[in-house]
């Protein structure tokens, strides 16, 4: 039996779900780069990013190819940098959009309305 559209949806989105392998995919999103730059950039035990890896290339986000002694990572595809483009585009969006309303629950009205309850329960207890 085949696996619903939105399962595999799901899977996708699950292997994204790991912040090393989203650094790995950023990284990788300006070309191919050796094992060796991946460590340096992003500071993990080589185990550590090894098994990330794996997983990128199970779900064929990243291809690996040898040169010499030398395993190089790259994306498998560009839609790959466009999904982390909208990621960006995204999420830039949603952090204005909390600003704006950020910006207006500190307005001029802001100081009026109720106490927070802290403040109320002292002064309870005060009096």
């Amino acid at each position: 039996m085949a696996v619903p559209l939105y399962q595999a949806k799901a899977e996708f989105f699950r292997t994204l779900g790991h912040p090393v392998r989203i650094r790995v995919l950023e990284l990788l999103q300006d070309g191919p780069r050796p094992v060796r730059e991946l460590l340096a950039e992003i500071g993990i035990e080589p185990s550590n990013l090894s098994q990330q890896l794996a997983v990128l290339r199970r779900t064929q986000l990243v291809v690996a190819t040898r040169e010499g002694n030398t395993v190089v990572y790259a994306l498998s595809t560009p839609d790959v940098a466009e999904l982390l483009r909208a990621a960006r585009r995204i999420l830039t969006e949603l952090i204005t959009d909390q600003g704006a309303l950020l910006t207006e629950l500190r307005g001029p009205g802001a100081a009026e309305g109720p106490a927070p309850a802290s403040t109320a329960s002292r002064a309870d207890e005060d009096g």
